[in-house]
């Protein structure tokens, strides 16, 4: 079993990303004339912590456009930081920078590494599978070239491929296969950190499964650590000890994948989860959350999620609900929610609600 630690590996503290689009000719032209133009902000992630201990495997759920994708870029390195910090291991990574300096700094940087949704688009056309997952850790020193080969078999084999094919090319291959280069290529590098990003997303569903269960082999095998992102609430369940939910750019529940799953307290939690499908008898009536995901250039005051939440109170078009910790590692963002017994009344037992029916 992976070894897990209660300082954690990762850890964002009040991180925020904004893309800026300044406007392009016409906009600027139609400005001479008299027009009124700005810059277009997009706020994909506002204010955002986010920590992963060693060992545990944390799904990161929400709505298409809810800013997953970009905090697991932020969270790689992939994407700067608009605002905020990224720690790793304990040490600030701008910190860590100016003390090791660029090249070493990169190497430890290496510890973190992504792998993407589409597995035929993240792989180099042009490149054969030995060049893709092996140049890597020759780029960066680790290996010699003339050992370059015998990496790439053993990393192969190591998630399923026969080592024969180390000359093809990507399109050679079928989409789990090339979902496999994919992991390949990222532990050559030896990570202790592996971001999934809808990996499992694009293969059909029996492959799915076989992903994940090579996601969970080698996590007990390398002690990895996992951030998976995913909009499958039930991939999400089967492989994830902790569950953080994400709406237009902000954190509004974290808490074990038991205590989300089973007894959701965020109202935009519960709506997520009464839509997903599930394998029941009985018949259910499908509730929609309402509405539409607002613009992330122009979020709502207050609770983003105030406009569609069923629960909404005066105070929540205004005021900025705190992520808090309402009981043992329950983190909520919700004005209903408060830090003492209270929340019980508010959360629906969906657990005993079930057993009931």
């Amino acid at each position: 079993m992976p070894t897990t630690s209660s300082l954690p590996l990762l850890e964002l503290r009040k991180v925020s990303k904004r893309f800026v689009k300044k406007p392009d000719a016409a906009a600027r032209l139609a400005g001479l004339l008299g027009a009124k133009v700005a810059d277009q902000t997009v706020h994909a992630v506002d204010l955002v912590d986010l920590e992963v201990r060693r060992g545990e495997v944390v799904g990161l759920v929400g709505e298409s456009g809810c800013g997953k994708s970009t905090l697991g870029r932020v969270a790689a390195g992939l994407h700067g930081l608009t605002e905020g910090e990224r720690w790793w291991q304990g040490e600030n990574t701008a910190a860590l920078k100016d003390r090791l300096g660029s090249a070493a700094w990169r190497r430890r940087m290496l510890a973190i590494q992504m792998i993407f949704q589409d597995p035929y688009a993240s792989l180099n056309p042009r490149l054969r599978v030995q060049q893709i997952i092996g140049e890597a850790p020759v780029a960066h020193g680790m290996i010699d070239a003339s050992n370059q080969q015998a990496l790439v078999a053993e990393l192969m084999q190591k998630v399923g491929l026969d080592p024969q094919f180390m000359r093809r090319f990507p399109h050679q291959f079928s989409g789990g296969q090339r979902a496999r280069i994919g992991i390949a290529r990222a532990l050559a590098v030896e990570p202790a950190l592996l971001i999934c990003d809808e990996a499992v997303a694009a293969l059909d569903v029996s492959v799915q499964a076989q992903v994940i269960n090579l996601f969970m082999k080698l996590r007990d095998e390398l002690d990895l650590t996992y951030l998976f992102i995913s909009h499958d609430l039930g991939v999400v369940r089967h492989i994830s000890d902790r569950v953080v939910v994400m709406y237009l750019g902000r954190v509004v529940e974290s808490s074990s994948a038991e205590d989300v799953f089973e007894e959701p307290l965020h109202p935009y939690t519960q709506g997520l989860l009464e839509e997903a499908p599930r394998l029941e008898v009985r018949r259910k009536t499908y509730v929609a959350i309402q509405g539409e995901i607002p613009s992330p250039m122009n979020p709502p005051r207050g609770c983003h999620f105030h406009p569609r939440c069923p629960q909404a109170l005066p105070r929540c078009a205004e005021e900025v609900p705190a992520l808090r910790n309402v009981t043992a590692g329950r983190w909520v963002a919700c004005h209903r929610v408060q830090a003492d017994e209270s929340w019980h009344a508010v959360a629906p037992r969906m657990a005993a609600t079930e057993r009931a029916r």
